[in-house]
């Protein structure tokens, strides 16, 4: 295990040292996995936990960069601060969705002109399978007509995180409308 920290330090110094985009793909491909799953026991969610490997590493490669990270051999202590805060943060976004959703959620249905079809019914069915976080965002994006940085800075997410957890959110919504016989 001293091998891998001293390979972690290596990597960061190279990455402190200058614009080394092997060093960064190395070292993002060794702490994804760990970061992954410490985001899968914390989170309890497959695609929140990669959401958070992301942003994790986006932050540690940027303290790298701007050579914040004084002690390079002490790279796993630094990461596993970076997962904390994140995690502890978006935590703390819960509650600001949480009010996002009361404040759009219950008027969202009686705003929009009713549908004369059976897609408008189906379509605000699968917007209520939606996880709170995935809803906010598309309500956000289609209803309030909101861009990525106003939203990122709305549920404290970065813009990047916005774009993936849309496009999986959209991506869930046009199954569940292409979904057949199923209430």
């Amino acid at each position: 295990m001293q091998d891998a920290g001293r390979d972690d330090a290596s990597l960061a110094e190279r990455i402190g040292a200058g614009d080394d985009a092997d060093a960064e793909a190395q070292l993002c491909r060794r702490w994804f996995p760990r970061v992954r799953a410490y985001g899968r026991l914390h989170l309890r969610d497959a695609d929140a936990a990669a959401d958070l490997a992301q942003e994790v590493l986006v932050v540690v490669i940027g303290a790298l960069r701007e050579r914040r990270v004084t002690d390079a051999d002490r790279l796993a202590a630094y990461v596993s601060g970076v997962c904390r805060n994140v995690v502890r943060d978006w935590k703390k976004g819960e509650h600001r969705r949480g009010a996002l959703l009361q404040r759009f959620g219950p008027t969202w249905l009686e705003t929009v002109a009713p549908a004369p079809s059976v897609e408008g019914a189906r379509l605000s069915e699968c917007l209520g399978r939606l996880g709170p976080r995935d809803r906010a965002i598309v309500v956000l994006t289609y209803y309030a007509d909101s861009d990525g940085d106003e939203i990122a800075r709305e549920l404290g997410m970065t813009t990047g995180n916005v774009r993936v957890a849309r496009h999986r959110a959209l991506k869930q919504l046009l199954a569940c409308m292409h979904r057949e016989g199923e209430p």
